[in-house]
């Protein structure tokens, strides 16, 4: 198929899943107590608590209450919209400081940088926030690699399982679904993909670098390498 463009999920697929469950959920966790409190009257983080109680349909929460619910949300692994917000927050600051630096594959950063320059257009769609994607990407061990990207979307959209998604993003970046290509390391979102029209690899890791097979027609890939070579034939 003739590729114009590449949407790439993040955690398994450009950066290790550890670093997103091991480095930075800990990070923000150990943090949020002491970061709503000391930012509780700024507008972002007092709306994002706000939001966090009326989700949760509590509107009169104290601020203890509505931390505990964070949280919980957080050992639920549950992707609400508020607690994006004030994860995102919190992983800027480490950011900023020094302290995170976004991991990003070695063969993911390199190819990503060549597709750019052979004039791909490039997005990322992740259920992280798109603060939290630029973050990965502005501050990773790779350097800063967000102007590389065309846009970057998060489950406002819809859900990565719903085929429906990657249709709305076909239409917001103005290209036909069947020209874009859509990397992940989930079966399901590469199985939404396809329902949508859109040319799909799955990315996995536990794979060696340069292997790849066929499964049921999609590439499986250890890495972006056998996807690079997909294009070069396409």
């Amino acid at each position: 198929m003739p590729v114009r463009a590449i949407l790439t999920d993040i955690e398994g697929t450009t950066t290790p899943i550890a670093f997103v469950h091991e480095v930075l959920f800990p990070y923000a966790r150990a943090r949020l107590a002491d970061f709503c409190a000391a930012h509780r009257g700024e507008p972002e983080v007092a709306a994002a608590l706000q939001a966090a109680r009326d989700l949760d349909g509590h509107p009169d929460f104290t601020l203890d209450e509505t931390v505990a619910l964070l949280l919980r949300w957080m050992d639920e692994d549950r992707k609400a919209g508020p607690l994006k917000t004030l994860q995102g927050l919190i992983w800027r600051k480490g950011y900023e400081e020094g302290v995170l630096k976004g991991q990003v594959y070695e063969d993911a950063a390199a190819l990503l940088e060549c597709w750019h320059s052979q004039g791909l257009k490039l997005f990322v769609y992740s259920s992280g926030s798109e603060e939290a994607q630029k973050l990965i990407f502005g501050y990773s061990d790779k350097g800063d690699l967000t102007p590389l990207f065309g846009g970057f979307f998060d489950t406002r959209v819809g859900a990565k399982v719903e085929a429906s998604s990657y249709r709305a993003i076909a239409e917001a970046v103005g290209i036909a679904p069947g020209d874009i290509l859509f990397l992940s390391d989930l079966a399901p979102e590469i199985a939404a993909a396809k329902a949508a029209g859109f040319g799909a690899a799955r990315i996995d890791r536990a794979l060696d670098v340069d292997a790849s097979h066929d499964e049921g027609g999609v590439l499986v890939a250890g890495s972006f390498v056998p996807v690079d070579r997909l294009l070069v034939q396409a």
